[in-house]
């Protein structure tokens, strides 16, 4: 009876350690990998060392956007003149499908497009994927007609990565690493027809500022 107690002890012990260790290797899976970014709050990942980071000053609150110039130099290169430039400041999100992305960074709230620079290649074959938050560069059906306009994907679209020479895909320059919650913010605005252009916000959605944080 002893020996029989003794060993059911063992074994209730060895029972529950091995249920520790299971919620402890699972509670470990279901984290968020590191540099991943939080969909549902206002959580900031720092950058990597010497990565720029841009701050979209909106009218729902503040977006900070870490770029990628290793992957993707030419597209942060565009984008930063822009920036510099205050190209940005006073343009709207004129385009929000909340299943899809906001996109942004070429007209006014009046409908007015503004001129841009000339356009840039396609950086799309970077390693860099259309994940939820991370921005892309809008274009036309030519591969290579990004100018001023950017998205950020509030869902994952792997359709939107390179695939092929018939599907290009779209260049992934960054990533929001604080204001996921203001990006959420704006995927949610009633959307209507503007002139000839759909899915443009009833109320607009404005970039106040774009700046590069020091």
């Amino acid at each position: 009876m002893i020996k029989r107690f003794a060993e059911a002890s063992i074994f209730m012990k060895n029972y529950i350690l091995f249920g520790i260790l299971l919620l402890v290797l699972f509670g470990c899976a279901s984290q968020q990998p590191s540099g991943g970014t939080n969909t549902s709050t206002n959580s900031t990942v720092q950058p990597a060392s010497g990565n720029p980071v841009v701050v979209l000053e909106t009218s729902k609150g503040n977006i900070e956007i870490e770029l990628y110039p290793e992957q993707s130099p030419v597209t942060v290169n565009n984008f930063l003149m822009y920036v510099n430039e205050r190209f940005y400041d006073g343009t709207c999100f004129h385009r929000v499908i909340s299943t899809f992305m906001i996109q942004g960074g070429g007209f006014t709230p009046e409908g007015v497009e503004r001129y841009t620079r000339d356009p840039v290649i396609l950086e799309s074959q970077n390693g860099l994927h259309n994940g939820i938050g991370y921005v892309a560069m809008a274009r036309t059906g030519d591969p290579n007609s990004a100018t001023s306009q950017f998205f950020i994907n509030v869902v994952d679209n792997p359709v939107l990565d390179y695939a092929d020479a018939e599907n290009p895909g779209y260049a992934v320059f960054g990533k929001v690493i604080s204001g996921m919650d203001v990006v959420n913010q704006i995927k949610s605005v009633p959307t209507s027809t503007r002139g000839f252009h759909e899915d443009w916000p009833v109320e607009d959605v404005l970039i106040i500022r774009a700046y590069l944080k020091q």
